[in-house]
């Protein structure tokens, strides 16, 4: 499957809420689909629910159980685009960004972003893939100029840590 290389060929990829299922069911289960309850790898598929149903203890689970994704009210199809522009922008995503290219609120923007860092930052994604996957890294930006700190500031961060504690994101 081949990645969208432009924000806009990613909204229309993953335009499609099966390709949207498909995609994060791929890389959650690389090995293939499996019950979150018991384990089991012998299920079927509801098409019209867009779930799986369990034969061993008969549980109907989505895609979304037990993810970021989980019990929220925005579809797949804008929250691969907001990961796809989270990862990819040079310098970061706000909210706005994300509310504008993505039509959502302002405030479903900030609840994307905040959920996805901290799965980001938790390191909960270290399954997708297999966990044993290469990953490479292109770029590196360490921000935040501490000449653009309150004095008082510098001068904490400087005698608590001999670091700036400035947050590494890579691209």
């Amino acid at each position: 499957m081949e990645q969208p290389r432009t924000l806009q060929k990613a909204i229309q990829h993953y335009s499609d809420e099966q390709v949207c299922i498909d995609a994060v069911a791929t890389l959650r289960w690389p090995s293939g689909t499996e019950c979150p309850a018991c384990g089991h790898k012998e299920h079927y598929y509801l098409k019209t629910q867009k779930r799986w149903k369990c034969k061993d203890c008969g549980r109907q689970f989505s895609v979304k159980l037990g993810t970021i994704f989980e019990d929220s009210p925005v579809p797949l199809q804008k929250w691969l685009p907001a990961l796809w522009m989270l990862v990819n922008c040079r310098n970061g995503v706000s909210s706005y960004e994300i509310s504008r290219a993505l039509g959502v609120s302002q405030k479903a923007g900030w609840f994307m972003l905040h959920r996805l860092r901290l799965a980001l930052q938790n390191g909960s994604l270290t399954k997708l893939g297999g966990g044993s996957s290469p990953i490479e890294v292109d770029e590196t930006f360490i921000g935040g100029k501490a000449r653009n700190m309150h004095k008082s500031r510098r001068l904490r961060m400087k005698v608590r840590e001999h670091n700036w504690s400035k947050t590494v994101v890579m691209g």
